[in-house]
């Protein structure tokens, strides 16, 4: 093992003096970067001959647990690869969902059309896999969303999602929107070498998103509950076997205007920027792509990209959904051990669409080039997509030749260009139409930014690949530094509009400011038009202006990346001001595990050397840092500006600490805020004993005055008294108005219920004894039943359909009676906020007797005392007594005419939303 590990070593970083032990790690210690250890795992595989699970990458960070790793597998031989038996086509859909606002909409269309189509098909592993189909996905969702709200999430509240590749995500995602909530997706901690980076950065997104909730898997629990001291907002860090309500929650009614996910972008972490999208911007950006691609449900869409990135999860899963066309899914884990298995899965499935960004389709060729794959057929494959990062025209040449002799065709390949702020898409060329490569003289371009044409035998052009025209019903255009639009073939700042396009930053209006151009968004990148085409030139923010000359990072990153003792991959190039002339200083930072210092000064100088012939000029700075100094995206993009922030304040490679001191560094910094949750814990578990210790003291004079008191109005009046005693010690403001509205004479009264104190509230608010209608499961304690008896309580069975009919009946004849009878219209109650259906019985009494009906909105009751939770809370209560309404004849409408006023009236004050408009009953 160590000398498989060794090898690896001197292949990376040829010459260094590192040598492994056993306990090693691998990153930290030796400097292996993830794909270096993808190469290790397969390394390891071919010398014991067997296979390891995909998740050994993330789990075995030193020699010794990859040895354990090999003895949990038995150091059996590896199993005869099972056959890639190929599966037939999805049948075509009926129709597209073309109508529908928001995404719960686009699911519920595809649930009534083909409750049983499969949706997602999940690979646990290499062999196994999980299917999910729209009305699995749909019935889950309401369980997740009654959880959800159960627990308190409120609408339009933000839910954090750290969970990795699966179906619980699904789940979870559509269960959030089904609760009225907005997603978040999130990524889980991959690298431990920058656990405190990472986690610092979630907890900025949780801090500005004000999640109160987190879900999240159990490995990734006992970190995440570190960020409930960094997130004072964060209440919650749940499992999603946790949220699984038995009865599922109807979706809650929103529009297309309502956030449909936040996505947040690669920023610092005291400023996140998190894209707000609409479920209209989200519709129209898939409606659009897919309407250029031709995407149809006849299409087989198989990726492996990881779900909290917009490839995957707008493109990859939103797109399939709304276009009935099944999703087969990988683990990004899975990808990366064996990037065969993508490949596979297109044969296995008949896969039409895939996407993935720039280095997978080049890990594909490095691992796979020279590995007989007999009897893969890619034939049906008809469009890779190639976008989220820069596009190599080489890596695409390289991809097609490697695998045209398994049927690739190599018009296939798509250079695409999105960003998080359109949604995810914005320009795609023709689908089958192959990669165009545009070659311009180096020179106009880096002195006037003029994208001239070369000529063909000119070897120092450079070249940009097209990504071809803007998606339909969007626009381009690039502009010079004064805002001011530039013909084809300058280079110049690309802005963009269109339906795609997001209204900002959410909670961050000054993002937002910088976003905007007028009415075209700013994309933060440089490019250049011709031919109506996009051609992207690099970012704005990474140019480098010197000496009147405009540069970009990305080859002398990759140049510097190739030299011996230099960490490929782990290198960054950025300008800082310079102090005493005009344009900026140029930067190396390129990580090295190389100690000796002749042999640093000497790679230092092979540094200066490249970059002087790369670009006519040396760097001013050339920084040999640590390893996993070069921060980087959960994408695998490097950080430069963080880097350069890194730099400007001394801390760079401050994150390669150790993991254990990097948990330790954070559990530090999150310990104030978790000691303010404990005391907030503590002094809400305090009021809670307080309001119980008030009710238990003042509860034994209530007792005796019912039963010792003669008349009814007596006992009232001392229960109000005692009501209103216990809201004032338990600190609840009690407001009550409407009082005027109240009949003289015979009347009935009907309440909305959220709690189990709505009785004591209505007991403190009303001037006259009321007759509760109470269910007759209550009778069952005699104590309890004497004493609502004495208080003028009138039992109903709720069950019981002929009982119910009788108990009608009986009310009917006392309705004319005093004290008045009071029903509790809905019924029941439970923790989720909102009006449900009104019960006939009140009403239809009402019409028979000719009795006007009183509505009572009663407010502030759950949250004090919530349905699920004895602790009681502290909160303002309020009652509202709204005018009587007369019924209007004395047939089955009327009665239907009265329950509906009552409804209308009490929703206008209890500040609760209408769970019958969102399909609650």
């Amino acid at each position: 093992m160590l000398a498989l590990v060794d090898q690896l070593i001197q292949e990376v970083q040829p010459g260094m003096p590192v040598r492994a032990t056993l306990d090693s790690v691998l990153d930290r210690d030796l400097g292996l970067d993830s794909l270096a250890r993808v190469e290790l795992l397969a390394r390891v595989e071919a010398a014991f001959g067997l296979r390891l699970p995909s998740a050994t990458l993330a789990t075995a960070l030193t020699p010794r647990q990859l040895l354990t790793a090999l003895e949990t597998a038995g150091l059996s031989p590896a199993p005869a690869e099972a056959p890639h038996t190929r599966q037939s086509g999805p049948e075509q859909a009926e129709g597209r969902p073309e109508a529908q606002a928001t995404l719960v909409e686009v699911l519920q269309w595809h649930v009534d059309r083909h409750p049983d189509r499969p949706q997602v098909i999940f690979y646990r592993d290499e062999q196994t896999t999980e299917t999910l189909t729209y009305a699995q996905l749909a019935d889950a969702a309401g369980r997740i969303a009654a959880a959800l709200a159960t627990g308190g999430l409120q609408p339009g509240q933000c839910v954090a999602l750290m969970l990795p590749s699966g179906l619980d995500f699904f789940r979870c995602f559509f269960g959030i929107l089904f609760a009225g909530g907005i997603p978040v997706p999130m990524y889980p901690p991959a690298r431990p070498a920058q656990i405190e980076d990472h986690l610092r950065r979630q907890a900025g997104i949780l801090r500005n998103c004000q999640a109160p909730v987190l879900i999240t898997s159990g490995l990734v629990r006992p970190l995440a509950r570190l960020l409930t001291g960094l997130a004072p907002d964060l209440r919650q860090v749940l499992l999603p076997e946790q949220l699984q309500a038995t009865t599922p929650l109807a979706p809650r009614a929103a529009g297309a205007d309502s956030l449909a996910l936040i996505q947040y972008t690669s920023g610092s972490t005291g400023d996140p920027k998190g894209v707000a999208l609409a479920h209209r911007n989200v519709l129209a950006n898939i409606r659009a792509w897919g309407g250029a691609i031709d995407l149809s449900s006849t299409d087989v869409c198989v990726s492996w990209l990881p779900l909290y990135h917009d490839m995957g999860l707008i493109v990859a899963w939103l797109g399939s959904l709304y276009h009935a066309c099944p999703l087969v899914l990988l683990s990004p884990l899975d990808f990366l051990a064996r990037p065969e298995s993508w490949l596979w899965a297109i044969h296995r499935h008949h896969g039409t669409v895939a996407a993935a960004p720039n280095f997978a389709y080049d890990l594909c060729v490095r691992r796979l080039a020279d590995r007989p794959l007999s009897g893969l057929d890619l034939s049906s494959w008809r469009l890779a997509a190639n976008g989220a990062e820069p596009v190599s025209p080489d890596t695409l040449e390289r991809f097609a030749d490697c695998f045209a002799r398994y049927g690739l065709r190599r018009e296939i390949l798509t250079p695409a260009y999105g960003l998080a702020e359109s949604t995810v898409g914005l320009a795609v060329p023709p689908p089958g139409r192959g990669v165009q490569v545009d070659r311009i003289v180096r020179e106009t371009f880096i002195t006037r930014g003029l994208a001239k044409p070369a000529a063909a035998e000119d070897a120092q052009a450079l070249r940009f690949v097209s990504c071809g025209p803007p998606l339909p019903g969007h626009a381009l255009r690039v502009v010079d530094d004064a805002g001011l639009p530039l013909p084809e073939r300058h280079v110049g700042h690309l802005e963009f509009r269109g339906p795609s396009a997001t209204a900002g930053y959410y909670r961050n209006p000054t993002a937002s400011a910088g976003l905007f151009h007028d009415d075209w968004l700013v994309t933060g990148d440089y490019a250049y038009l011709a031919g109506g085409e996009l051609h992207i030139t690099g970012r704005s923010k990474d140019l480098i202006i010197r000496g009147g000359r405009n540069f970009y990072p990305y080859d002398l990153e990759q140049a510097v990346g190739e030299l011996a003792g230099v960490r490929r991959g782990c290198v960054a190039v950025f300008g800082i001001p310079a102090t005493a002339s005009a344009g900026e200083r140029l930067v190396v930072v390129a990580e090295t595990r190389e100690r000796d210092t002749r042999a640093r000064a000497a790679l230092e100088r092979r540094i200066v050397a490249l970059a002087a012939e790369q670009l006519g000029l040396p760097p001013d700075v050339v920084v040999l840092a640590p390893p996993h100094s070069v921060l980087k995206t959960s994408s695998g993009k490097i950080r430069r500006a963080a880097i350069r922030e890194a730099f400007e304040r001394g801390t760079l490679g401050a994150s390669a600490q150790a993991p254990w001191l990097q948990l330790l560094h954070l559990a530090g910094a999150s310990l104030p805020g978790r000691l303010r949750n404990g005391i907030g814990s503590l002094g809400a578990w305090l009021y809670g004993v307080w309001a119980w210790s008030c009710f238990g003291l003042l509860a034994p004079f209530a007792v005796l005055a019912i039963f010792l008191l003669p008349g009814l109005d007596l006992r009232w009046t001392v229960a109000q008294g005692l009501a209103r005693l216990l809201a004032a010690l338990c600190a609840c403001p009690l407001r009550v108005a409407g009082l005027e509205w109240l009949p003289r004479g015979p009347c009935v009264l009907v309440a909305n219920h959220a709690s189990y104190i709505d009785a004591l509230l209505l007991a403190a608010s009303l001037p006259q004894a009321v007759g509760f209608v109470a269910k007759a499961e209550l009778k069952r304690w005699p104590l309890l039943r004497r004493l609502l008896e004495r208080m003028g309580t009138r039992f109903v069975a709720r069950g019981d359909s002929l009982q119910g009919m009788e108990d009608v009946q009986t009310l009917a004849a006392l309705a004319s009676d005093s004290p008045p009878l009071l029903f509790f219209a809905e019924g029941t109650f439970g923790a989720q906020p909102g009006l449900r259906t009104f019960r006939l019985g009140a009403f239809l009494i009402a019409v028979q007797q000719g009795l006007p009906v009183v509505p009572v909105a009663l407010a502030g009751s759950r949250q004090v005392l919530p349905d699920g939770s004895w602790r009681p809370r502290r909160g303002p209560l309020a009652v509202t007594v709204c005018p009587p309404l007369a019924p209007e004849g004395e047939d089955w409408h009327a009665a239907l005419a009265l329950r509906e006023g009552a409804r209308s009236a009490i929703l206008a004050h209890c500040g609760e939303m209408d769970l019958a408009d969102a399909g609650s009953t």
